[in-house]
């Protein structure tokens, strides 16, 4: 398969300084206007395609960032693999300021964000007991040992809605249920991604203990701009890494991600509204070509 990285950066980190060759593309989507253009080049040789999450001058609340035509956008220009760069509150004493956190697992907090690229008239159900990518999280990792940048290789994100931080109460619980981080942005990309066939892995740097520790005052935003500056920049260098050890071409994904979906629709072929294929042509251009080549992959054998 040939290679294009996906980097989604988040607050603190709105531009990659390494993309070679560099420029500018406005993808359109079915889905809405992305957070903003790509920026498109390579690091390293390996292909990469740049997003801001939050948009230009951090515009974009995360509640109101369309998740769907971001991820949709990645797809139509090649994006093979994403890298999320995500700022994110600590619930251990033992994850600090400063510290990256390699993703595994996910607790959705949000309400009232469109999820899924599937609904009424094509359903579909991915599997997301192992929400990010095994291969992407070891590459990070081993990028980060080479660099002696402290990270927590595996660890729970719970994602809540926004804008506001964590009451005590609110900290005190998730920290109970065995959350390491806490985010805002994280879900729904995560499970669009899966849709999208894309594999994913989440950079979650730390800023803060959010506000569960009873010694602390409420976050300081002030403090945690600061720390953003130097999170910006080890994420930068785990990027650079994981592109070069991606390089131009991968074999399949063994987690299977590269072809979930053929298991995942549900919908008879029959049954499934043309409009809804039709706006979803990036997202399934791998399936319905593997669907042409090799007779039908619907799970219910039409």
């Amino acid at each position: 398969m040939k290679v294009m990285l996906g980097v989604i950066g988040g607050t603190g980190v709105s531009e990659l300084s390494s993309l070679k060759e560099a420029r500018e593309e406005r993808a359109a989507s079915p889905f809405g206007e992305p957070s903003g253009p790509l920026c498109l080049g390579t690091i390293g040789g390996t292909a990469c395609a740049f997003l801001s999450r939050h948009g230009a001058g951090h515009r974009i609340p995360p509640s109101d960032i369309n998740y769907r035509a971001n991820i949709d956008a990645l797809k139509r220009v090649g994006v093979s693999d994403i890298l999320s760069i995500s700022a994110c509150g600590s619930f251990r004493e033992e994850i600090a300021p400063g510290d990256i956190v390699l993703v595994d697992q996910f607790i959705d907090r949000t309400r009232g964000r469109v999820s899924s690229f599937f609904g009424e008239g094509l359903v579909a159900h991915v599997p997301m007991a192992d929400p990010t990518s095994k291969r992407l999280r070891a590459m990070a990792e081993a990028v980060c040992r080479a660099e002696k940048i402290r990270h927590k290789a595996g660890g729970t994100y719970l994602a809540m809605e926004g804008p506001h931080f964590s009451t005590r109460a609110e900290s005190r619980l998730y920290r109970s249920w065995g959350a390491d981080v806490v985010g805002m942005t994280n879900m729904p990309e995560a499970k669009l991604a899966r849709e999208a066939e894309i594999p994913y892995a989440t950079l979650a740097c730390v800023t803060d203990y959010d506000s569960w520790r009873a010694a602390d005052s409420d976050v300081d935003v002030a403090e945690i701009m600061s720390v953003l500056q130097q999170n910006a920049a080890k994420a930068a260098r785990i990027v650079a890494g994981v592109a070069k050890a991606l390089g131009e071409r991968r074999d399949a994904d063994r987690q299977g991600l590269d072809n979930i979906l053929d298991s995942c629709l549900i919908t008879r072929e029959e049954h499934r509204a043309p409009e809804i294929m039709a706006r979803l042509d990036a997202i399934l251009a791998r399936y319905l070509k593997a669907q042409a080549a090799g007779g039908s992959t619907d799970i219910n054998g039409a």
